[in-house]
């Protein structure tokens, strides 16, 4: 993890009230980087960088905000933020991204164009003042979707997440897993589907079946939760991630 990445422009900052949406959560909230700054700092604390992963209709996003809170209870100060988006030229970029046909080359690199924007204006800058990052997906998810799903290479992948961003991989990946007819039943009672949403199952079933080999190539980093489980018990598990921490 990077946490001393030079930073090129300041983070975004309003007070936390909600975590922001993903593709699977429907609801509305601030799509920029939202962070606190807490009252007293914790010596010593070290940066941390988690991310939230899953396909669409994994319920991801109903866990972050009390994930954020946790974290804030030891004094420190979190950002939440999302991709694609986190800055104001990320969230255009993600407005097209869901919406506009495109080559799956196109959608590969505006993924990363829009990464490179949220790095260096949100992520870098956070964890250097020694903020806790949480973000709604990351690079996993575009090996998932556009590697497992479209069938970009991953090398080419690979070669933009190391352009992009040199160095920075998470510390945590809470990878909510969860089978695709589970997750499209949820989608379907509650809003209109955006275009990677509507895709054929199929396609999911790729993108699932990338992020857990993604898992199980690197166990230290990611933690698999059932997202079949009661949110009651989801809650209890992430706490017992996040305080291991």
């Amino acid at each position: 993890m990077m946490a001393g990445t030079p930073t090129s422009a300041p983070v975004a900052e309003s007070t936390v009230a909600t975590a922001p949406p993903d593709a699977e959560a429907g609801v509305a909230a601030a799509p920029l980087a939202e962070t606190a700054t807490p009252a007293v700092a914790v010596p010593g604390n070290k940066p941390r960088f988690i991310t939230f992963e899953g396909i669409d209709g994994a319920g991801k996003s109903t866990h972050i905000a009390a994930v954020a809170d946790l974290v804030r209870k030891r004094g420190v100060e979190v950002v939440v933020t999302r991709e694609p988006g986190g800055t104001a030229l990320g969230e255009e970029l993600r407005a097209l991204l869901l919406s506009e046909a495109m080559h799956l080359e196109t959608e590969t690199l505006l993924m990363f164009a829009a990464r490179r924007e949220h790095v260096s204006q949100v992520i870098a800058p956070a964890l250097a003042r020694g903020a806790w990052v949480i973000s709604d997906r990351f690079t996993d998810a575009t090996f998932a979707y556009q590697g497992g799903g479209r069938g970009v290479p991953a090398d080419k992948i690979q070669a933009l997440a190391d352009w992009v961003h040199p160095g920075l991989v998470p510390d945590l990946t809470l990878l909510f897993d969860l089978p695709r007819e589970v997750a499209a039943g949820r989608m379907a009672q509650s809003r209109q589907l955006d275009r990677f949403e509507v895709e054929l199952t199929d396609f999911h079933e790729r993108v699932r079946n990338e992020y857990l080999r993604r898992a199980a190539a690197t166990p230290a980093r990611f933690r698999i939760i059932d997202a079949n489980e009661s949110p009651e018990m989801i809650s209890k598990i992430l706490e017992n991630i996040i305080s291991s921490l």
